[in-house]
């Protein structure tokens, strides 16, 4: 088992035409990721590699039966784009784009929860891997290695990193997942333990967080009352200074609320083992598992 993609997954390409998502919508396909569609308007009936172009989701999955889309279109668009998937039935959208207005984000992420069945991942985000089965998005597949532990991250660079720690300590990978570091993401940390929680495949967990908003806490809560699997986490921008952005849209602290150290006691309040420096996240697991 895997959480939310498997090699059953058909995925369709919003944007296959671009630069961006001809490379990763080809790439993926490689890896032995089912890429069914792509879609850009106006140039329906067209292929690119043998991957059929569509001018609407619509048109893609009811010729193809794919069920989630990866959406790599520019950042005025993305919002019309994601809500077009999401209309059309797709079961997971996988958004790419970076650069999103915090009030789209807002306005998709709100119609998606009350108007569709669909699951949104990202914005900002570089997607997910469910090793040896599908890879949608722009994760590293070359660092994966098959195998128990689910790893989730606000971000796209320290998911690398873990997972590529585990892959060296020889521990496999359930599915890896970037949920993105804008202020209005689709699925939260929540959302995803959930899904680890209800996974036999997934034995432990690793949960990368970072300074900015209440996730991380939040999180907190739902690990003490519902996760009964291990859990290792870190926590990034602990020297980070109060007020000033850093990277992500998303890792701003105000006032005393959002710091790294709250969310780390929080986290260990939780039962979870937090390590102080990403370079320890493998060996934690290795010592809880």
């Amino acid at each position: 088992m895997s959480i939310l993609i498997d090699e059953n997954t058909k995925v369709v390409v919003q944007g296959i035409t671009g630069r961006e998502g001809k490379f990763h919508a080809l790439r993926n396909r490689d890896y032995g990721t089912k890429i069914v569609a792509g879609t850009r308007p106006g140039k329906g009936g067209e292929s690119i590699e043998s991957i059929p172009i569509f001018n609407t989701v619509e048109e893609a999955i009811e010729s193809t039966g794919a069920n989630v889309a990866m959406t790599m279109v520019p950042p005025a668009f993305a919002k019309d784009a994601v809500l077009e998937s999401a209309f059309a039935g797709c079961e997971l959208i996988v958004c790419i784009t970076e650069g999103i207005p915090a009030k789209d984000e807002a306005e998709m992420y709100d119609i998606i929860k009350k108007q569709t069945k669909s699951k949104l991942l990202g914005p900002n985000c570089p997607g997910l891997i469910s090793p040896g089965k599908s890879n949608v998005g722009i994760m590293p597949h070359e660092i994966t290695k098959k195998g128990n532990v689910g790893v989730v991250s606000r971000s796209g660079t320290l998911t690398y990193e873990a997972v590529h720690q585990l892959t060296q300590l020889d521990i496999g990978q359930s599915t890896c997942i970037g949920i993105g570091g804008d202020p209005v993401p689709g699925m939260s940390f929540i959302d995803v333990l959930d899904e680890y929680e209800k996974d036999e495949e997934t034995l432990a967990i690793v949960m990368i967080g970072e300074i900015g908003g209440s996730a991380e806490e939040e999180a907190a809560e739902f690990i003490k009352n519902t996760i009964s699997k291990p859990v290792v986490s870190y926590i990034a921008g602990v020297t980070a200074p109060p007020g000033k952005k850093m990277g992500h849209a998303g890792a701003i602290v105000s006032g005393n609320k959002g710091t790294a150290v709250a969310k780390m006691d929080a986290l260990e309040e939780a039962g979870v083992l937090v390590v102080s420096n990403p370079t320890k996240i493998g060996n934690a697991i290795k010592e809880v598992i």
